[in-house]
């Protein structure tokens, strides 16, 4: 019988990481420069594991195989069949990240044999000043660009947006973005890998190597219009459902509440995927309990249609699911 189900998360260290998933998470990488955990993975080579009840040790390819549709929703089985659709990671920009790019699914699928990659953002933590690039600040065209690539000031032709925690950014595939030094995110994204580096500031590795660019790859991707107003706007309440991002990929909602909620899934068919921000809290289901801790991400299979979540204090969750 399936239950909400916990994953060990898959850390990576990054030469931008830092210490922050750490402190905030208590999430241990190997050196001090951890910059993303992967929460909830069906990436091939990079599967979460499951550490809760009687699935613990098998991975998300694995029970997919098994469970089909009771765990992901039909109509996601029979559009993704074993592949799981979404990504969910933490992110922690110790220094800048590289001014990247990714493809839409069509040049994804032609170039790669992958699906592109829509993402979105949650700033869980941010420095006083910090601040992401998100879009060219006037309509571009590829001459201008390419000048600017050339002679290292891409940047002065990107919006950089400060931004505060609790902030929300949608990032479809196309438009240009970076996260800056000081920026802690979860984030929501396709499950995809591809990712087109445009500029990279002459960073080098530890042989003295800079990293590959992307400039070629990245022409056909770029949306060279002026960004619209990168953040999300809404108004969270305690103890009601906040809808933040709906797009076709996935629908993000926030449930900060400090008083029990029941969460009534019936007409969705999709699985349910909670990260868990701020604070701790049960889960209850068929007279079971399930802990939630902060910096946990759970996976609700579709088969369960009602739930209740008992929070401790105040918390808070994003729920992710496709409509």
């Amino acid at each position: 019988m399936l239950y909400p189900l916990k994953f060990s998360p898959i850390l990576k260290d990054k030469i931008w990481g830092g210490t922050k998933l750490q402190q905030l998470f208590g999430k241990h990488g190997l050196t001090n420069k951890l910059g993303e955990s992967w929460e909830l993975s069906g990436y091939d080579g990079d599967e979460s594991v499951v550490t809760n009840g009687l699935l613990a040790g098998n991975n998300l390819a694995e029970l997919i195989e098994i469970y089909m549709g009771d765990l992901v929703g039909d109509k996601i089985y029979d559009a993704f069949g074993l592949s799981f659709p979404l990504l969910f990671k933490l992110i922690d920009a110790n220094e800048n990240l590289s001014i990247q790019v990714h493809p839409g699914d069509e040049i994804a699928a032609d170039r790669h044999n992958s699906y592109g990659k829509t993402e979105m953002w949650y700033v869980v933590d941010a420095d006083f000043g910090a601040e992401l690039i998100i879009g060219f600040t006037h309509d571009c065209d590829r001459d201008e660009y390419l000048d600017a690539l050339e002679v290292g000031e891409v940047e002065t032709l990107l919006q950089k947006v400060q931004v505060t925690k609790g902030d929300v950014l949608f990032i479809p595939a196309g438009l240009v973005h970076a996260i800056g030094k000081g920026v802690v995110v979860a984030e929501i994204q396709q499950s995809s890998d591809i990712t087109y580096r445009i500029y990279d500031y002459k960073r080098v590795d530890d042989n003295g190597n800079e990293r590959e660019l992307h400039t070629e790859e990245a022409m056909d991707v770029i949306d060279f219009t002026a960004a619209k107003e990168p953040k999300t706007s809404y108004n969270s309440v305690l103890n009601e459902i906040t809808p933040l991002v709906e797009c076709d990929y996935f629908t993000t909602n926030m449930i900060r509440f400090d008083a029990p909620v029941t969460r009534n899934y019936g007409e969705l068919d999709s699985f349910v995927a909670y990260m868990c921000l701020e604070g701790n809290l049960v889960i209850e289901y068929n007279n079971e309990k399930t802990i939630v801790n902060k910096g946990d991400t759970i996976l609700v299979p579709a088969i369960i249609k009602e739930l209740a979540l008992i929070p401790e204090s105040e918390a808070t969750l994003l729920e992710v699911y496709i409509s």
